[in-house]
């Protein structure tokens, strides 16, 4: 495993977010993590891999053909 292991004020500033999150995503098991002790490690392509996950695409605007609503 070559990944940087990242720590939760680390993964929590990439995200741009507090540090209660990161420690949410750990404790509801909804990203990869290691334990090194009694610490927490996220590494770097585990929080790569929850992005691209969780990234939602853009809707396609719907053609209305020439016809409005009233």
């Amino acid at each position: 495993m070559s990944d940087r292991l990242l720590t939760i004020p680390q993964v929590a500033d990439r995200l741009g977010t507090s540090v209660r999150f990161p420690r949410r995503l750990v404790a509801e098991r909804r990203i990869v993590f290691v334990k090194v002790g009694r610490h927490v490690r996220i590494p770097e392509g585990a929080l790569a891999e929850f992005i691209t996950r969780n990234t939602v695409s853009p809707a396609q605007r719907r053609r209305t053909h020439g016809r409005r609503a009233a």
